[in-house]
């Protein structure tokens, strides 16, 4: 009978998909419009706001060099007639905007390509954003808070990891256990590390259950980092519950093939190598990149290794049809020496882990007013984190750390030993691989140039397991379906607003709808003649869900009762539900104004966030406050998982970006989260440890306390970016600073006693990090750089007991060959 099932759900699969192919490409889409050889070149130009740019002139450019100019008309538009086919760039100047300059675009035989053009008033660049909308929108037309970091700023900043560029963006808050490699997780106005919905060229790369560990990320071959502030599960289901963070990998653009090669070194051993290649042939574009990176760290049993590939490739048969394929894969390995700091001895764990992510996506402009994309991806993900032997001083059948006194930031202070390693069978292994595909379908129409409808569908299908040793294996496989529908509009070139309702049926919880609603109003509209420019209100309204992991699920109440005798009878009468999606609801209002001819650009949101519903360990003694029955109760031998935790987040992001001159540039962010733990139902919140030599005060050792803030998010938080750049060379000090947060010891003296345990408030100390980069081209197609981290060499810890990098250097050179002239 599961043979047959799965036969037809194949066969099913397959149906479905060709009868999407066969409605997003129909065959008329192909013709082309025009009879004869000639190729020509169209678009409109226009401001932030969608109003057309008249008398903008426009220069069409051929292999580097002036062709031809032209005027746009009173509707902004201009045209370029009777072109030999090839590629083409134009470059737009026009009085109070910025100069633009395209990218290359193909100019076919016997069709009309089109490039429409978006001016940014004064210097700062106009960003396009997708994860607000699904589709690629200006951010200037978006009432919902998203930040971008683009090619221009990766490549100034010259981090290795995406997550050190991701401590640059308010409201973020990244927490790595250790040196480089050690599991990093990303903190987004105060939601769990888990409710980030992870993409990858829009591949989804979160585990089941919504974990993804950021240490494993480079920045090599990545083009942008975009981050959505704030749940947006109408468009992207489970996972969206704090933040969306999208990763684009670079494409090739240039006729003549770009070959890079670069190498550097540096202390504790660093050695990092990239190679890259990209262009264009004719109606193909490709892109490659592989980069390996290896370091000792600075501490024992840390060695880290990375070894990277991403590959993007695109295909137009047709200036209406496109096919793009992309790949993402991973293979790191990284020694686990534990918290030294509170252990004295290093752990001989070690974890590996191999990730790949790939996407095939389809699209077609069916019509000049209908657009619709089919995205099929694939996400396996295998993690492994491996215990040869214990580690420590065999005690009574576990194994101590040495003697060692530590402090917290709070000034309690504790000395003795800790257990580092308790008695098993070793080697210890756990193994947790998860594969998850899916197919999506979405379509755009637009009605009127002011008002647009989207509406999409989503299936995946889920399988992973979890085992450690000497433990069963904990299985599953879901099917879940999600569907969505949104309207945008504007109102006079001043009113941009979007809302919607995401459906999702899920395997595990059932049914859930998440509705969003965000809204953007100009006051005044941008303007480069004078002092004040733009300003623009926001206003953001969203939900988020989150589906509980393949652990939570197998420890979940509903099924340990399946697993007992009589436990199907118990989950019949007592009407026991399986275990459901944790929950969240935002709400953010914001203001934008531009400065000093729009120079620069100050931006404040408020936001409040509601986490509910989320799943914890419950005793089974509480089990009865959260209306168990008591024969359920009876039957469960020690508690299980259950949705019972809430917590509130609210706070202020403040951005300000300023050129200060041409090539001095300016980014801060600052951002103060209030947080606090509403209701939990843990062991920790129902019977708080105390240390004896701080009695009176009640700890919790692995969950927050009710009252408290959750553990490692500061309540402040401020970064800073400095660039300076000319033609040949350039500059850059960027800065992260913390101030002090809660967090636990999490540890067990030899007699099994809470000697070693401190008092969870402002346990973790603030610190800051500054970091500097530099490049010289030495001519062209050779560039020497550099990059220094934490330049004060300070000794902080994100994560308690685990001592983070001191200072780092490396020094390499970049070879390029072949490429655009400029």
């Amino acid at each position: 009978m599961h043979r047959s099932v799965s036969r037809i759900t194949a066969v099913s699969f397959k149906a479905f998909v060709f009868t999407l192919l066969l409605l997003v490409f129909p065959v008329a889409a192909m013709a082309s419009g025009k009879s004869h050889d000639d190729a020509a070149l169209r678009g409109i130009v226009t401001d932030p706001l969608g109003a057309p740019v008249a008398r903008a002139e426009v220069t069409l450019l051929s292999k580097g060099k002036a062709a031809i100019q032209t005027k746009t008309g009173p509707t902004g538009e201009y045209r370029f007639d009777q072109l030999a086919p090839g590629r083409y760039r134009i470059r737009v100047e026009a009085a109070g905007f910025a100069p633009f300059e395209s990218a290359w675009t193909e100019a076919r035989p016997g069709a009309a390509s089109k490039l429409p053009v978006e001016l940014s008033v004064g210097p700062l660049r106009e960003q396009a954003v997708v994860s607000a909308t699904g589709w690629s929108v200006p951010a200037s037309q978006v009432g919902a808070p998203v930040s971008v970091i683009n090619h221009s700023d990766l490549t100034a900043l010259n981090k290795l990891d995406v997550l050190d560029a991701l401590r640059l963006v308010p409201g973020v808050n990244v927490v790595q256990e250790g040196e480089r490699g050690g599991e990093a997780s990303v903190f987004v106005r105060g939601g769990n590390y888990d409710f980030n919905k992870v993409l990858i060229d829009g591949v989804p790369a979160n585990e089941i259950g919504g974990v993804y560990d950021f240490s494993n990320l480079a920045t090599s071959g990545v083009d942008e980092i975009e981050v959505f502030q704030g749940p947006n599960s109408i468009l992207y289901g489970s996972d969206a519950l704090a933040s969306v963070i999208q990763i684009t990998t670079r494409h090739g653009t240039t006729p003549v093939p770009e070959f890079t090669y670069s190498v550097d070194g540096g202390n504790f051993g660093t050695l990092r190598q990239e190679a890259s290649i990209g262009g264009v042939i004719g109606h193909f574009d490709y892109f490659s990149d592989f980069m390996r990176f290896d370091t000792r760290n600075g501490l024992p049993n840390s060695s880290f290794h990375n070894a990277t590939y991403a590959g993007n490739f695109g295909w137009e048969p047709t200036q209406r049809t496109s096919l793009r394929f992309t790949i993402h894969h991973d293979a790191t390995g990284v020694g686990s020496a534990n918290a030294l700091a509170v252990y004295g001895i290093p752990d001989d764990s070690f974890q590996r882990q191999q990730d790949t992510y790939l996407g095939l996506t389809a699209q077609n402009q069916t019509t000049n007013r209908w657009h619709n994309e089919v995205r099929l991806t694939s996400s396996s993900i295998h993690y492994s984190f491996d215990t040869p032997s214990p580690a420590g001083i065999p005690f009574e059948g576990n194994y101590l750390g040495l003697p060692v006194s530590f402090c917290g930031a709070n000034g309690y202070c504790a000395s003795g030993q800790a257990i580092l390693s308790y008695g098993g069978v070793y080697p210890s292994l756990y193994e947790s691989p998860t594969v998850v595909r899916s197919l999506r379908a979405q379509t755009n129409y637009d009605f009127t140039p002011q008002l647009s409808l989207t509406g999409g569908f989503q299936y995946t299908h889920e399988s992973g397991f979890t085992q450690s040793s000497g433990s069963a294996r904990t299985n599953d496989t879901r099917d879940n379906y999600d569907s969505f529908v949104e309207a945008r509009g504007s109102l006079g070139q001043r009113v941009f607003a979007n809302a919607g309702v995401g459906f999702e049926q899920n395997a595990v919880f059932g049914f859930a709808a998440t509705p969003r609603v965000s809204l953007a109003y100009y006051l005044r509209r941008p303007a480069s003649a004078s002092f004040w420019g733009r300003t623009k209100a926001r206003f953001n309204f969203g939900e988020g869900i989150q589906e509980p992991s393949i652990f939570d699920q197998g420890s979940s109440l509903y099924t340990v009762l399946s697993g007992l005798a009589a436990g199907p009878a118990l989950i019949q009468q007592y009407h026991v539900l399986p275990i459901g999606a944790e929950r969240s609801r935002d709400f953010d209002l914001g203001i934008e104004q531009g400065l000093w001819n729009e120079r620069a650009l100050l931006s404040v949101t408020l936001f409040h966030e509601q986490f509910y519903n989320l799943i914890d360990f419950v005793p089974d003694s509480a089990l009865p406050q959260l209306g168990v029955p008591g024969a359920v109760v009876a039957a469960i031998p020690f508690g299980a998982e259950i949705n019972s935790d809430s917590y509130r987040s609210q706070g202020a992001e403040t951005d300000f970006q300023m050129n200060l001159f041409r090539n001095l540039s300016l980014k801060a962010g600052y951002t103060y989260l209030d947080d606090v733990v509403t209701q939990s139902f843990s062991t920790d919140a129902l019977s708080p440890s105390f240390n004896p030599a701080y009695p009176g005060i009640p700890i919790g050792v692995f969950a927050p306390l009710v009252g408290a803030r959750p553990f490692r998010r500061p309540p402040y938080s401020a970064s800073l970016v400095l660039t300076y750049a000319r033609q040949r060379f350039g500059l850059n000090l960027n800065g992260y600073f913390v101030s002090r947060s809660d967090d636990s010891t999490t540890l067990t003296d030899l007699n099994f006693g809470n000697t070693l345990i401190l008092p969870n408030r402002n346990l973790l100390a603030g610190y800051q990090l500054l970091d500097f980069s530099g490049w010289y081209d030495v001519r062209r197609g050779v560039t020497l750089f550099t990059s220094m981290g934490n330049i004060l060499s300070e000794h902080y810890q994100a994560a308690f007991g685990y001592p983070a990098l001191p200072f780092t250097f490396r020094a390499g050179v970049r070879f390029t060959l072949g490429g655009e002239k400029r």
